[in-house]
């Protein structure tokens, strides 16, 4: 039996509990799949929903796609900077704040994203796409066939983690790190204590993430003083508006661009393998085309939400979906449950892979936010699954997924496959 449904049904009937009890950033709710039901009472309730007592504090939740699109895309009213919150509801550390430009307001936001926006520009996208197809195939072909293995090990990671070696041209043999550094820099406090995840204590959060600069500072002296090369530390280096960073700053946009170019195609790569079992009869008409694949890839990015929510912090008082939200009130944006809103898709809760319009999804973001790397992550997907299908029969699903213990990031620890022989 799937023990993570054995887990969903020990939580609580949604419509038991009253709406003013709700607290839905739980990391459990997400390790046990049980999130679902809870955002669908929202969506129809109390589509902006205040929390009054939760362990990260008060804040308020939008989970109707409408209503998510109005908050991503006024900057103004809802601010994102690391010194008012940030983007995650556990506030930064007053004595530990890692700003990077994702938790930054005009103008020094749109000046640093700048510099590092040639990266995933189209011409050199065309560039990477021999180098991501080749390793691609190379790790299909070492799976085992007959035998059970994870998936999230030997594929997601793998491959997420040779990309990012070579977009900060990071020592390859020691691409490791870039992995425990992404989980280590989204790991919920508390997690550890509340029965699982990455952290034994948060101390040791610093301690981990000081270590990443450590190493990341080497390699900007190295790349500063040298001529400007096409990787993100060199960018950085040389870029106008990057290279007179302060060290914490440096840290905050190395976590972005890490975790950026990691969970967004880690966890939909095996969100995708986990659907397509799910829904088999659409594994056949995949099979049966392979050019369903352009739509198929944002159709598992929206059905993943690889990240449950963004937030951000009214710096003005906004009247929202009928509710006030005060000046300095933090707000999530619930791209997981947006994305399942019933007035917007036809069976949001299925994978679908012609569904219409397919990038129609919040899990990119909107406005001056959206995901400056989401053209990679779909060209990364898109060649696995051509390369799937060109050398591998079904792939089967022989075990319930672990997931990861995070209201934020929403993606797994293990997912066991077989590949018939």
């Amino acid at each position: 039996m799937d023990k993570a449904n054995v887990e969903a049904r020990s939580w609580p009937d949604p419509y038991s509990i009253p709406l003013e009890d709700f607290n839905v950033a739980r990391p459990r709710l997400f390790r046990d799949d049980a999130m679902w039901p809870f955002f669908a009472r929202l969506r129809k309730e109390a589509p902006v929903h205040y929390c009054r007592e939760s362990r990260i504090g008060p804040y308020w939740s939008v989970s109707t796609f409408d209503l998510i699109m109005a908050v991503d895309t006024s900057h103004k009213a809802f601010s994102s900077d690391a010194f008012r919150g940030g983007v995650n509801l556990v506030d930064f550390d007053e004595d530990f704040t890692s700003p990077s430009f994702i938790t930054m307001d005009p103008p020094k936001h749109d000046t640093q994203r700048k510099v590092v926006q040639p990266i995933v520009a189209p011409a050199n996208l065309a560039k990477l796409e021999d180098t991501i197809r080749a390793r691609t195939a190379m790790v299909l072909d070492g799976l085992p066939r007959g035998a059970t293995f994870n998936w999230v090990d030997r594929v997601s990671i793998e491959l997420t983690t040779m990309m990012l070696a070579t977009l900060f041209d990071f020592p390859f043999e020691e691409r490791w790190k870039l992995t425990r550094w992404s989980d280590i820099s989204t790991a919920q406090r508390g997690a550890k204590l509340a029965g699982g995840g990455v952290l034994e204590n948060y101390e040791q959060r610093r301690e981990e993430l000081a270590e990443c600069l450590d190493y990341f500072t080497r390699l900007w002296n190295e790349r500063v003083n040298s001529e400007p090369r096409p990787d993100l530390i060199s960018m950085l280096a040389h870029g106008e508006a990057t290279r007179d960073m302060d060290p914490m700053e440096y840290l905050g946009t190395l976590t972005l661009l890490i975790v950026g170019g990691n969970d967004t195609t880690r966890n939909s790569m095996t969100g995708g393998v986990l659907a397509l079992n799910q829904f088999p009869e659409q594994y056949e008409k995949l099979r049966a085309n392979p050019a369903l694949i352009d739509s198929m890839v944002p159709e598992i990015i929206r059905w993943q939400t690889p990240l449950a929510y963004m937030r951000r912090t009214a710096v003005e008082d906004v009247e929202l979906g009928g509710q006030t939200i005060r000046a300095g009130d933090k707000v999530a944006m619930w791209y997981v449950s947006g994305n399942r809103d019933e007035a917007v898709f036809d069976r949001p809760d299925e994978l679908i892979i012609d569904r219409p319009q397919p990038r129609r999804h919040l899990s990119f973001g909107f406005g001056i936010h959206r995901c400056v790397g989401n053209r990679l992550a779909e060209l990364q997907l898109r060649i696995l699954w051509e390369e799937i299908l060109a050398r591998l029969p079904p792939i089967e699903v022989v075990g319930p997924p672990v997931r990861v213990l995070s209201s934020f990031v929403k993606g797994y620890e293990s997912l066991p496959v077989r590949i018939p022989n």
